[in-house]
Protein backbone atom coordinates (compact mmCIF):
# COMPACT_ATOMS: atom_id res chain seq x y z
CA UNK A 1 0.00 0.00 0.00
CA UNK A 2 2.56 2.12 0.92
CA UNK A 3 4.43 1.81 -2.30
CA UNK A 4 1.18 2.44 -4.59
CA UNK A 5 0.69 5.64 -2.47
CA UNK A 6 4.51 6.98 -3.56
CA UNK A 7 3.36 5.75 -7.14
CA UNK A 8 -0.34 7.68 -7.04
CA UNK A 9 1.73 10.65 -5.30
CA UNK A 10 4.81 10.76 -7.92
CA UNK A 11 2.29 10.49 -10.35
CA UNK A 12 0.28 13.83 -9.42
CA UNK A 13 3.33 15.51 -9.02
CA UNK A 14 4.73 14.92 -12.47
CA UNK A 15 0.78 15.75 -14.19
CA UNK A 16 1.23 19.06 -11.93
CA UNK A 17 4.55 19.67 -13.56
CA UNK A 18 3.38 18.97 -16.47
CA UNK A 19 0.60 21.07 -16.26
CA UNK A 20 2.85 24.25 -15.06
CA UNK A 21 4.62 23.70 -17.95
CA UNK A 22 2.11 24.04 -20.45
CA UNK A 23 0.68 27.29 -18.39
CA UNK A 24 3.52 28.84 -18.58
CA UNK A 25 4.26 28.24 -22.37
CA UNK A 26 1.02 29.34 -22.87
CA UNK A 27 1.51 32.80 -20.85
CA UNK A 28 4.43 33.32 -22.75
CA UNK A 29 3.21 32.81 -26.09
CA UNK A 30 0.50 34.95 -25.53
CA UNK A 31 2.83 38.06 -24.07
CA UNK A 32 4.96 37.78 -26.74
CA UNK A 33 2.16 37.70 -29.41
CA UNK A 34 0.58 40.60 -27.98
CA UNK A 35 4.03 42.66 -27.70
CA UNK A 36 4.27 41.71 -31.42
CA UNK A 37 0.80 42.34 -32.50
CA UNK A 38 0.75 45.37 -35.41
CA UNK A 39 4.74 44.43 -35.94
CA UNK A 40 4.85 41.57 -38.30
CA UNK A 41 4.26 41.75 -42.37
CA UNK A 42 4.83 40.05 -45.46
CA UNK A 43 7.72 41.33 -47.54
CA UNK A 44 5.16 42.81 -50.02
CA UNK A 45 4.23 45.25 -47.17
CA UNK A 46 7.28 45.68 -45.26
CA UNK A 47 7.59 49.38 -43.83
CA UNK A 48 10.76 51.62 -44.78
CA UNK A 49 13.44 51.48 -42.13
CA UNK A 50 17.53 52.22 -41.78
CA UNK A 51 18.67 48.78 -41.59
CA UNK A 52 17.33 44.99 -41.82
CA UNK A 53 18.75 42.88 -39.68
CA UNK A 54 18.77 38.87 -40.29
CA UNK A 55 19.52 36.68 -37.66
CA UNK A 56 21.65 33.54 -38.55
CA UNK A 57 20.92 29.78 -38.65
CA UNK A 58 23.29 26.69 -39.89
CA UNK A 59 25.32 26.78 -42.81
CA UNK A 60 26.58 23.89 -44.55
CA UNK A 61 29.76 23.56 -46.36
CA UNK A 62 29.85 27.82 -45.95
CA UNK A 63 27.10 28.20 -47.47
CA UNK A 64 23.17 28.92 -45.91
CA UNK A 65 20.78 25.97 -45.38
CA UNK A 66 17.31 26.76 -46.24
CA UNK A 67 16.01 28.45 -43.43
CA UNK A 68 19.08 30.92 -43.63
CA UNK A 69 18.35 31.52 -47.53
CA UNK A 70 14.87 32.62 -46.75
CA UNK A 71 15.82 35.30 -44.61
CA UNK A 72 18.63 36.38 -46.85
CA UNK A 73 16.23 36.39 -50.24
CA UNK A 74 13.75 38.92 -48.09
CA UNK A 75 16.57 40.93 -46.65
CA UNK A 76 17.79 41.51 -50.49
CA UNK A 77 14.40 41.87 -51.48
CA UNK A 78 14.24 44.89 -49.14
CA UNK A 79 17.44 46.43 -50.01
CA UNK A 80 16.70 46.07 -53.74
CA UNK A 81 13.34 48.09 -52.98
CA UNK A 82 14.75 50.53 -51.29
CA UNK A 83 13.09 49.55 -48.02
CA UNK A 84 16.50 49.62 -46.08
CA UNK A 85 19.61 50.76 -47.29
CA UNK A 86 22.11 48.14 -45.11
CA UNK A 87 22.35 44.88 -43.28
CA UNK A 88 23.40 43.44 -40.21
CA UNK A 89 23.68 39.79 -40.43
CA UNK A 90 23.87 38.69 -37.21
CA UNK A 91 24.67 34.79 -35.49
CA UNK A 92 27.61 32.74 -34.37
CA UNK A 93 30.94 33.56 -36.17
CA UNK A 94 32.05 30.21 -34.49
CA UNK A 95 28.90 28.24 -34.77
CA UNK A 96 28.65 24.58 -34.55
CA UNK A 97 28.03 24.26 -39.14
CA UNK A 98 30.18 26.94 -39.42
CA UNK A 99 30.80 30.57 -39.85
CA UNK A 100 27.20 31.84 -40.21
CA UNK A 101 28.25 35.74 -40.36
CA UNK A 102 31.02 34.53 -43.49
CA UNK A 103 28.30 32.24 -44.79
CA UNK A 104 25.77 35.42 -44.82
CA UNK A 105 28.15 38.35 -46.24
CA UNK A 106 29.05 35.91 -49.07
CA UNK A 107 25.49 34.86 -50.07
CA UNK A 108 24.30 38.80 -49.62
CA UNK A 109 27.39 39.76 -52.28
CA UNK A 110 26.52 36.94 -54.47
CA UNK A 111 22.46 38.13 -54.83
CA UNK A 112 24.08 41.93 -55.76
CA UNK A 113 24.54 43.45 -52.42
CA UNK A 114 27.22 46.05 -51.98
CA UNK A 115 30.06 44.75 -49.16
CA UNK A 116 30.28 47.86 -47.85
CA UNK A 117 26.21 48.19 -47.04
CA UNK A 118 26.87 44.69 -44.85
CA UNK A 119 28.33 44.64 -41.34
CA UNK A 120 28.39 41.20 -39.78
CA UNK A 121 28.27 40.74 -35.66
CA UNK A 122 29.93 37.70 -35.27
CA UNK A 123 28.91 37.27 -31.13
CA UNK A 124 24.69 37.35 -32.51
CA UNK A 125 24.89 33.62 -30.42
CA UNK A 126 20.63 33.86 -29.74
CA UNK A 127 17.65 37.00 -31.06
CA UNK A 128 18.09 38.64 -27.05
CA UNK A 129 21.83 39.03 -27.77
CA UNK A 130 21.10 40.14 -31.55
CA UNK A 131 18.81 42.88 -30.77
CA UNK A 132 20.65 43.76 -27.41
CA UNK A 133 24.02 44.07 -29.15
CA UNK A 134 21.83 45.77 -32.49
CA UNK A 135 21.50 48.80 -29.62
CA UNK A 136 24.45 48.59 -27.72
CA UNK A 137 27.07 48.29 -30.21
CA UNK A 138 25.66 48.92 -33.65
CA UNK A 139 23.29 52.07 -32.02
CA UNK A 140 20.62 50.86 -34.25
CA UNK A 141 16.88 52.32 -33.06
CA UNK A 142 14.89 51.52 -35.89
CA UNK A 143 14.90 48.54 -37.96
CA UNK A 144 13.49 45.66 -39.98
CA UNK A 145 14.46 41.85 -38.41
CA UNK A 146 13.78 39.23 -40.76
CA UNK A 147 13.26 35.36 -39.87
CA UNK A 148 10.75 32.62 -40.43
CA UNK A 149 7.08 33.35 -39.39
CA UNK A 150 7.10 31.01 -36.56
CA UNK A 151 10.06 33.17 -35.17
CA UNK A 152 8.81 36.57 -36.02
CA UNK A 153 6.78 37.24 -32.54
CA UNK A 154 9.69 36.45 -30.32
CA UNK A 155 12.28 38.39 -32.51
CA UNK A 156 9.85 41.42 -32.44
CA UNK A 157 9.02 41.10 -28.84
CA UNK A 158 12.80 41.10 -27.98
CA UNK A 159 14.08 43.64 -30.04
CA UNK A 160 11.32 46.36 -29.17
CA UNK A 161 11.90 45.41 -25.21
CA UNK A 162 15.59 45.98 -26.38
CA UNK A 163 14.15 49.50 -27.08
CA UNK A 164 14.34 48.92 -31.02
CA UNK A 165 11.52 50.23 -33.02
CA UNK A 166 11.46 47.08 -35.27
CA UNK A 167 8.93 45.71 -37.61
CA UNK A 168 9.54 42.36 -38.39
CA UNK A 169 9.37 40.59 -41.72
CA UNK A 170 8.35 37.10 -42.81
CA UNK A 171 11.01 34.84 -44.70
CA UNK A 172 9.50 31.80 -46.67
CA UNK A 173 11.58 28.03 -46.54
CA UNK A 174 11.88 25.61 -48.88
CA UNK A 175 11.81 23.04 -45.90
CA UNK A 176 10.20 19.88 -45.33
CA UNK A 177 7.37 19.45 -43.39
CA UNK A 178 9.09 17.63 -40.65
CA UNK A 179 11.34 20.41 -40.55
CA UNK A 180 8.91 22.88 -40.35
CA UNK A 181 6.85 21.29 -37.32
CA UNK A 182 9.58 20.37 -35.24
CA UNK A 183 10.95 24.03 -35.14
CA UNK A 184 7.54 25.51 -34.64
CA UNK A 185 7.99 23.49 -31.17
CA UNK A 186 11.48 24.23 -29.99
CA UNK A 187 10.10 28.00 -31.04
CA UNK A 188 7.11 27.68 -28.17
CA UNK A 189 9.67 26.35 -26.12
CA UNK A 190 11.71 28.95 -26.40
CA UNK A 191 9.21 31.25 -25.42
CA UNK A 192 9.68 31.41 -21.70
CA UNK A 193 13.18 32.14 -21.49
CA UNK A 194 12.68 35.16 -23.81
CA UNK A 195 10.06 36.39 -21.77
CA UNK A 196 12.84 35.84 -18.36
CA UNK A 197 15.62 37.53 -21.03
CA UNK A 198 13.47 40.50 -20.90
CA UNK A 199 12.78 40.32 -17.60
CA UNK A 200 16.03 40.09 -15.98
CA UNK A 201 17.70 42.62 -18.74
CA UNK A 202 20.48 40.56 -18.78
CA UNK A 203 23.87 41.79 -20.31
CA UNK A 204 24.20 39.77 -24.53
CA UNK A 205 27.11 36.88 -23.43
CA UNK A 206 29.27 38.96 -25.23
CA UNK A 207 29.58 43.07 -24.78
CA UNK A 208 31.31 45.06 -26.63
CA UNK A 209 32.40 48.76 -27.45
CA UNK A 210 29.87 50.94 -29.30
CA UNK A 211 31.25 50.82 -33.27
CA UNK A 212 30.67 52.98 -35.84
CA UNK A 213 30.69 50.45 -38.53
CA UNK A 214 26.57 50.29 -39.39
CA UNK A 215 26.65 54.42 -40.05
CA UNK A 216 29.34 53.54 -42.52
CA UNK A 217 26.79 51.18 -44.13
CA UNK A 218 24.04 53.26 -44.35
CA UNK A 219 26.07 56.27 -45.76
CA UNK A 220 27.10 54.17 -48.27
CA UNK A 221 23.60 52.99 -49.06
CA UNK A 222 22.91 56.94 -49.10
Amino acid sequence: MGERRIVRRLVGIGAGLGALAVLVVAASTVWISREAEGHVYDVEDAPEAPVVIVLGAQVRDGKPREYLAGRLDVAVRLVQDGRARAVLVSGDGAGRSGDEIAAMTEYLVEKGIDRSRIVGDRYGLDTYDTCARAVQTYGVTKALIVTQGFHVPRAVALCRGAGIDVAGVNAGCECRPVTMARNTVRESLARPKAVLDLLSGRDPVVVSEPEDSLGKALAAGD
